[in-house]
């Protein structure tokens, strides 16, 4: 009877071995096979990229279908949980920042573009007139917090202890007393008539028909570090489909498409 139960047991377990053989065949297989890809984009100007993107793609076999997303915090989790392949959105310290956080599994993938980040006003001209106590709304995440306030410092309106993101905890010298106040970015622009100066992301600056060219106080310079990137789960990163979308989002047709479309306010990072 032992002898029994022993070949039967280790026939059990042959059985189980072959079929997670065979599922992890067939999910290789899958991923081998992947012709759709679903990506998260913010509307502008990552949808209108990704748009542009598709022809590129689907001669190369893939289907490319977008999804809009208004904040910084459901493309990364979706991408995460799988139901988004991969999302375009966000810089490196964004994505750092949140997979420590969030304990993400996120991979950054080609830099696409940069976007400066500018100052908007609705009551002054220029940054001189800002007067002693001066409200000024900058991004509530820490990563596009920092940038807003390293750009501030950058005009001498702030002094920043020497860190690489910083917080308003760390303004050392405040001579105009500012006070700054901290929301979600997308609500930067909405808000622009409640305070002196903003410090607004491209991308929702765009959506509120505000030319950063044009319309902007003072904005980052091209040699900005915070270009925008293509972001998968760990493990996609060496995917065909997955490198099919770098080499698409990467080509001549988009680098012409982005010069074009937005004559400077965006600017290519490949």
């Amino acid at each position: 009877m032992k002898l029994k139960k022993l070949i039967a047991l280790s026939l059990t377990a042959i059985v189980a071995l072959s079929l997670t053989a065979c599922g992890s065949e067939e999910k290789a297989a899958d991923d081998g096979n992947k012709t759709k890809i679903v990506v998260g984009a913010s509307p502008v100007p990552h949808a209108e990229i990704l748009e542009e993107a598709k022809s590129i793609l689907k001669e190369k076999g893939y289907e490319l279908e977008i999804k809009t997303f208004d904040d910084y915090v459901l493309p990364n989790t979706a991408t995460e949980e799988g139901s988004l392949d991969a999302n375009f959105f966000q810089h490196t310290p964004y994505l750092e920042t949140f997979n420590e956080e969030q304990k993400t599994h996120l991979i950054a993938g080609a830099k696409i573009h940069i976007e400066p980040m500018g100052a908007y006003s609705s009551k002054i001209k220029d940054v001189s007139e800002l007067k002693d106590g001066a409200t000024i709304s900058i991004p509530n995440d820490g990563s596009n917090g920092g940038r807003a306030l390293k750009l501030l410092e950058s005009k001498g309106l702030i002094e920043l202890k020497d860190t690489e993101i910083p917080s308003v905890l760390d303004i050392t010298e405040n001579p105009k007393n500012l006070k700054i106040v901290e929301m979600q970015a997308e609500q930067l622009p909405v808000s622009l008539q409640d305070v002196d100066l903003s410090i607004i992301n491209t991308n929702f600056a765009i959506q509120a028909n505000l030319n950063p060219l044009k319309d902007a106080l003072f904005i980052e310079g091209n040699d900005s570090p915070y270009a925008n990137i293509l972001v998968t789960k760990e493990g996609n990163e060496n995917t065909e489909w997955f490198k099919a979308l770098e080499e698409a989002l990467t080509s001549d047709k988009i680098k012409s498409f982005i010069e074009e479309k937005y004559n400077g306010s965006i600017v290519p990072a490949f």
